[in-house]
């Protein structure tokens, strides 16, 4: 349930995040200075913090969809539900663990 749960969280926080860069980005044919002042709101400590947040949703995202279609197609995907869960977990684990500490010292250099 809870990899339910989190994939349906993900998606829904991954699609607020494009419509937001969407409109922030055609700012730059209607006026590039607030174009530059939406940018510049980016470079701080809180949106660093923010950009990890996305990096792990995408990426728990894309591996429980992996996961799902697994499976789906796989004969035996729904007798080993709950190991790929695990697995899923394990390698987003790994995946943040290479991330986040070159991001976080970029947030703590902006401080």
């Amino acid at each position: 349930m809870w990899s339910w749960v989190l994939h349906r969280i993900t998606g829904v926080a991954i699609f607020f995040f494009l419509l937001v860069h969407i409109l922030d980005t055609s700012l730059v044919r209607i006026s590039p200075q607030a174009y530059n002042a939406v940018i510049n709101t980016y470079k701080t400590p809180i949106m660093g913090l923010g950009e990890a947040a996305l990096v792990g949703a995408i990426g728990f995202h894309a591996l429980n969809g992996l996961r799902i279609i697994l499976i789906d197609f796989w004969s035996v995907g729904t007798r080993h539900q709950r190991l790929i869960f695990w697995i899923v977990v394990a390698l987003w684990v790994v995946l943040m663990a290479g991330f986040l500490p070159r991001q976080l010292s970029n947030v703590i250099a902006e401080f």
